[in-house]
């Protein structure tokens, strides 16, 4: 009997707090809209319920009780007349000419304003002392869910409402579905900016592909077959539905399916920018902390000429130099890349992450800095604790937040940057395969190839924002309240 009740007790609390969250949903337009499409068959319902409470919704009585008497007792006409004397003293002190007609609008306008904020305020005093509700949406949806029998029917065709509500319930699983929320507002604005750009290219499609010897019957057949003869709209809204289906359509050079050529081309980029980011981390943060406990030293001036160097190297070059090296005078590394042989990716890595090295060594040199000379750190050093544990433990953690967003600010730039890297290195990733699309244009290819990458970077920015509630306690906490 005691875990009877036990068991009616939780389920009554599960009730009331999703009631509870679902009001507090209702005031975000997002979320509201998500609520009521998640949840059709269930908010109908609440709907109808709501539309027959609010006819004898009390507030609205009371209201119209309290508009009356205010009326009764001149409230609104004195008001009208303090709000024209305010206005015509302010245009005379200001010297302005004096209309009749306006100056009646706006005291008319200023006094129903205030008329209105007072009867509101006085509704809300006597409905709190009487103890009386105003009939809501959101209270009409948890007074039903708070009978387990509508709660209970409920539950199937609510079933993705009541994910959605359990997600806004924990502050983690929010944050994290906003930012996924996003990501899809991202990739359908960069959908639209790219296909516009390309839609406004000079470049023909089919006579750069059929050749200057094609016939205007074979260009027209060809832009007929591909959709590319109808309207600006149309091609867009194709673009989106493809989107929306994981359908990315065919390539229209070659005829494949854009969607296996990025599926095969992508993990290749990714492979070797995550090397790269892995090389760069290990060289950097070491050197950076370096010469930031070493200010001015040797190796301070040391490593930020070799930074400056690397940030000053292009991509390209770098690379040539790398295969007239390692790959033709020494014979050590291969000059191009061969996925069945791992050295292959020794020299690209290194020249991708060279950049990337350079940009976070200085960050990390310049954020320790600002640490090492706050107070907690030199009371740390002052009860003589072991100098190495004090940068490590105390001043590098502090350290990371800078760090952290530059590194993921960098990996997009990689992706990207990786095209000219993968044509010296000729390397069959995403960003050559970009680059060989927009020359045509391409834009099935062009379009996929950017949509993945930028789903990629979206990616790496969320959890580059849940390494700094990783990192940083002030964070959690604030996330904890979002």
């Amino acid at each position: 009997m005691a875990l009877r009740n036990t068991n009616t007790s939780n389920n009554r609390n599960i009730q009331q707090q999703i009631g509870s969250t679902y009001e507090k949903m209702l005031r975000n337009s997002l979320y509201k809209f998500l609520l009521f499409v998640s949840g059709l068959p269930v908010n109908l319902i609440v709907t109808l319920i709501y539309l027959v409470r609010k006819k004898s919704d009390p507030y609205l009585q009371i209201r119209e009780e309290t508009v009356n008497r205010y009326r009764q007792e001149g409230y609104e006409n004195r008001l009208i007349e303090e709000a024209r004397k305010q206005l015509t003293n302010k245009y005379l002190f200001f010297n302005k000419p004096i209309s009749t007609i306006k100056l009646q609008k706006e005291a008319k306008r200023f006094a129903d304003n205030v008329f209105h904020e007072e009867v509101t305020k006085k509704v809300e005093e006597v409905m709190r002392v009487s103890g009386v509700n105003k009939v809501t949406y959101g209270g009409t949806f948890k007074m039903l869910i708070s009978n387990p029998l509508f709660f209970m029917a409920s539950l199937l065709p609510g079933l993705l409402m009541y994910l959605i509500i359990y997600i806004y319930s924990k502050p983690y699983l929010k944050y994290v579905f906003d930012r996924l929320v996003m990501m899809v507002f991202v990739i359908f604005g960069v959908t639209f900016l790219v296909f516009t750009i390309l839609y406004l290219s000079p470049l023909d499609p089919a006579a750069n592909i059929l050749g200057q010897t094609a016939t205007p019957d074979q260009l027209n057949q060809f832009n007929e077959v591909y959709g590319l003869d109808q309207p600006y709209l149309i091609q867009l809204w194709n673009s989106f539905k493809g989107l929306i289906t994981f359908d990315l359509g065919k390539s229209f050079s070659g005829n494949e399916m854009v969607s296996t050529e990025i599926t095969r081309k992508l993990p290749i980029t990714l492979k070797l920018t995550v090397i790269s980011l892995i090389i760069a981390i290990l060289m950097a943060i070491p050197a950076g902390l370096i010469s930031a406990t070493r200010q001015y030293s040797f190796f301070d001036y040391g490593f930020m000429l070799l930074v400056l160097i690397g940030l000053s190297i292009p991509d390209f070059w770098q690379g040539l130099v790398a295969i007239l090296n390692f790959s033709i005078k020494v014979n050590w590394l291969p000059a191009t890349y061969n996925p069945d042989n791992w050295l292959s990716l020794i020299n690209p890595a290194i020249v991708l992450g060279t950049g990337l090295a350079a940009s976070v060594a200085r960050m990390t040199r310049s954020s320790t800095l600002e640490v090492i000379h706050q107070d907690y750190i030199v009371t740390a050093k002052a009860k003589g604790l072991n100098e190495r544990k004090v940068i490590l433990k105390h001043a590098l953690g502090n350290a990371l937040i800078p760090i952290v967003t530059v590194i993921g600010l960098q990996f997009g730039g990689m992706l990207g940057g990786a095209a000219v890297t993968e044509k010296v290195f000729n390397i069959n990733g995403i960003g050559s395969y970009i680059v060989d699309k927009q020359f045509i244009p391409d834009i099935p290819g062009i379009l996929a190839g950017v949509i993945y990458v930028a789903v990629t970077i979206s990616l790496v920015n969320l959890l580059v924002d849940l390494l700094y509630a990783f990192l940083d306690p002030r964070i959690r906490s604030k996330m904890r309240d979002y």
